[in-house]
């Protein structure tokens, strides 16, 4: 409107009265095609703007469509409607075992709360060696599930590993897991007491045991671990 008024004072200004009134008429009329233009350019933009976001919304869907279908692929036989999208997944250690040749598994106790009382285990100097955990996931698929050990000896750190089991599915059936043979250092200054921090988290750092515990190196295996 402002454009409008400036144009007509400026007309009079410069003389051009007798055009006013032409001018005027002129400027007034309504034009039906302007307006079926501007009606038109809406209502192209309307549909421009509902068909990005139909696209949009497809892919999303598709998206989540693919998501779906591999969480069903990873679980397998369950039944992931059953299961839900929200559940947290459960994993629980059921057992820990030191795996050495021509021995029987030394089975470890796991107690809930993580902490072990007085000495957990002795391995013998310059002997091989596995770990063997069992664990049961149920609710949900954890991902990136690892294992990290860390040890200390008279208050300083002289090991420090980390071992990935894997991504698992919910499934009714207890996994296992074998770690990659080690052999346990040897020599006067190898044997002795040590401390110890063993941790099982996922991929979002998510603790699901932490078991803090002592163990010796020593000549021989304990007489009670044959």
């Amino acid at each position: 409107m402002s454009l409008a008024v400036g144009a007509a004072s400026s007309s009079r200004n410069m003389g051009f009265d007798k055009n006013k009134e032409k001018e005027g008429k002129s400027s007034g009329v309504y034009d039906e095609s302007d307006n079926e233009a501007t009606t038109g350019d809406k209502i192209g933009k309307q549909m421009s703007e509902a068909s990005a976001c139909s696209t949009e919304d497809e892919e999303d869907e598709e998206d989540d469509e693919s998501l779906r279908k591999w969480k069903e692929q990873l679980l397998g036989s369950v039944d992931f409607d059953n299961i839900g999208e929200t559940h947290e997944p459960e994993v629980k250690i059921l057992s820990l075992s030191i795996v050495a040749p021509g021995r029987s598994d030394i089975v470890l106790s796991v107690p809930e709360d993580g902490k072990i009382k007085g000495l957990w285990f002795t391995l013998k100097e310059g002997s091989l060696y596995s770990l063997k955990f069992s664990f049961e996931v149920k609710n949900n698929i954890v991902s990136g599930l690892r294992y990290t050990n860390t040890v200390w000896k008279t208050g300083v750190k002289v090991d420090s590993s980390k071992q990935m089991l894997g991504t698992f599915s919910p499934q009714p059936e207890p996994y296992t897991f074998d770690t990659p043979e080690e052999t346990t250092p040897s020599g006067m200054f190898a044997r002795g007491s040590y401390t110890a921090r063993t941790k099982f988290l996922d991929d979002d750092n998510k603790c699901y045991l932490e078991i803090n515990y002592t163990f010796d190196i020593r000549k021989e295996w304990a007489a009670t671990q044959t």
